[in-house]
């Protein structure tokens, strides 16, 4: 009765400390957040790729529940202009950060 006491009271426990870590908070993701921030960032990548005139190479995509943040370096005001809005047409963006810099 002792053990099966003590086992339960383990596993309470476990659960009780496990579970909050899988919950978002707003500076955390969830582990499924996180899955699904990937999953853009890999989609807006991918966009800007395919995107001609955009040197994707110098352009940084970080996604932060749902919204994406671009970093880096294009060559003209034109450029970072398209490159938001590239990345604001991409299924699952609800907004774009647009940090890009113009050299």
């Amino acid at each position: 009765m002792r053990t099966k006491l003590l086992l339960a009271s383990s596993i309470a426990l476990a659960l009780a400390v496990a579970i909050p870590g899988c919950t978002s908070s707003p500076k955390q993701e969830s582990t499924g957040e996180y899955i699904d921030s990937s999953a853009v960032t890999a989609k807006v990548k991918a966009a800007m790729l395919s995107e001609p005139g955009l040197s994707s190479m110098q352009i940084g995509v970080e996604t932060f529940k749902d919204e994406v943040q671009l970093s880096g370096f294009v060559d003209s005001a034109e450029s970072k202009i398209r490159a938001g809005e590239v990345a604001l047409a991409v299924p699952g963006v609800k907004s774009v950060r647009n940090d890009l810099l113009v050299k």
